[in-house]
């Protein structure tokens, strides 16, 4: 069946889990690739490889440094989790990676283009699902991405303080999520308060990185250019 774990297959999720664990290094995630293709191309209408793929993808789209590169695998994450959303629409996964697929595609466009396309209520539509279902999904994810929604739109629809308040309710939660540090500081810094911001980005870089180890270290290496755009306001 669909969606159910046998032996075997709990096995597969496990070294697929563990391999996502070590993807920091080209070789695992490389790897993870290659591990997930042939599951899928077993069992394509398995949910949990299905979100397990969508997962792979908004890690490769979030890291993505050429525009064109981001577009395309956001639209690749975005259509991987509406297969997780129809094959288990009670689920969180599926939801909150189509609305971090429909994140990195509007990013790579363009916001004020996104717009145009109507992708704002989708989004909406499947992060708001997301947090209804789960918001300490994977430390807080939903909220976080919540957050970013509101300071990523162009003026007069970005809220500055909603997007703080997101984050401060995942920081509060999870205070291990570096990355609700770093996006609290980039909004704070964006909110003309770049001394409460140089507070976040400290944390960001004095933080553990146990909780996910590739995670923490994406995240403490974009600090650097937060930290410096901070010091600059601060001069």
């Amino acid at each position: 069946m669909a969606g159910s774990a046998g032996a075997a297959e709990t096995e597969v999720l496990a070294k697929l889990d563990a391999l996502h664990g070590k993807r920091a290094d080209p070789a695992a995630a490389k790897e993870l690739e290659a591990e997930l293709k042939k599951a899928l191309a077993a069992t394509p209408e398995d949910f949990e490889l299905v979100w397990r793929q969508a997962r792979l993808l908004q890690w490769q789209a979030d890291g993505a440094g050429a525009e064109k590169l981001k577009k395309v695998l956001g639209r690749q994450t975005w259509d991987a989790a509406e297969k997780a959303v129809k094959l288990a629409p009670e689920r969180v996964e599926g939801h909150y990676y189509a609305a971090a697929g429909i994140g990195a595609y509007s990013q790579a466009v363009g916001v004020m283009k996104a717009l145009g396309e109507g992708l704002e209520g989708k989004f909406n539509e499947r992060i708001d699902t997301a947090i209804k279902i789960d918001s300490d999904f994977g430390l807080g994810a939903p909220l976080l991405v919540k957050g970013r929604y509101f300071y990523e739109l162009p003026w007069p629809k970005r809220d500055l303080g909603k997007s703080a308040d997101y984050y401060q309710k995942v920081i509060k939660k999870h205070p291990e999520m570096l990355r609700a540090y770093l996006f609290l500081a980039e909004t704070l810094l964006k909110d003309d308060k770049a001394k409460e911001a140089r507070d976040a980005i400290q944390k960001v870089k004095q933080g553990s990185v146990a909780y996910d180890s590739a995670e923490g270290q994406r995240v403490q290496e974009w600090a650097k250019k937060v930290e410096a755009d901070i010091e600059e306001e601060l001069k």
